[in-house]
């Protein structure tokens, strides 16, 4: 079977998965399936976005590749493919977390990371909720060192596959602790502090998929209580639209 295929199939039953388990073992107790704000995230972030963003960077991506042939000289092709993903993942990880930590201490960039914590029940799906410029800036960069780099044709596929487990997980209503291995990765336990409502500017708690970047630069918080909501405060759009066109109103 293509991969094409297999992985929505696979994207899928990880959510079906992840559903399942904020049943068996919530951490926010209560929080509903279909809370509010789920088909805007789900049909309009999730499906449509990510189709219409998808065509978008891979045209920005082929065109560089065009102009500049770096693909064309196979920098990493002879890397196995566990190597690349490795380089890819941790390499990009650090610059979201340093992105991540921008975005909520620039006023200017905080205008487009809004929308991400509007969401006032934060489970699975709601990592899908970031702003269209967010996501265009963001994976553009993720993938055009890919490609240039000249990896494997499969290492695109594959690490977005980890990209959006991984955001379902750390979103995840899941009461679960990693231990001494959340030194090193990141889990629920911490990016719930991060979505918490009383966390004000600046922030905490930034890493995405590595929490090493946390506690290399002091921005990890696990307070002992657990947070006493999520979302922002003061007023934000329902619809999909309005959050988009929210970023650019007027001061």
């Amino acid at each position: 079977m293509p991969a094409r295929i297999l992985s929505p199939l696979f994207l899928t039953a990880s959510a079906l998965i992840f559903i399942g388990l904020e049943r068996l073992i919530p951490y926010d107790r209560g929080q509903r399936i279909f809370r509010a704000g789920f088909w805007t995230d789900l049909v309009w972030y999730t499906i449509i976005q990510s189709y219409v963003l998808a065509l978008a960077i891979g045209l920005i991506i082929r065109s560089l590749d065009r102009t500049t042939g770096l693909s064309r000289l196979h920098l990493i092709s002879g890397w196995p493919l566990g190597g690349q993903l490795a380089f890819f993942l941790v390499t990009h990880d650090l610059y979201i977390y340093l992105f991540h930590r921008w975005q909520h201490r620039s006023p200017r960039l905080w205008r487009i990371h809004q929308a991400h914590h509007s969401v006032t029940d934060v489970d699975w799906l709601a990592g899908a909720r970031s702003h269209a410029l967010e996501i265009l800036i963001n994976q553009t960069i993720e993938f055009l060192p890919i490609t240039l780099l000249g990896a494997a044709p499969a290492l695109p596929l594959l690490k977005g596959m980890v990209d959006a487990i991984w955001g379902m997980f750390i979103h995840a209503n899941l009461d679960v602790r990693l231990g001494p291995v959340g030194l090193i990765i990141n889990g629920p336990e911490l990016h719930r502090w991060h979505h918490a409502r009383e966390i004000r500017k600046g922030g905490i708690n930034f890493g995405t998929k590595l929490a090493i970047w946390d506690h290399l630069f002091g921005t990890v918080a696990r307070p002992r209580r657990r947070p006493s909501g999520y979302g922002l405060r003061g007023y934000f759009p329902s619809g999909y639209l309005d959050q988009t066109l929210f970023a650019f109103r007027r001061r």
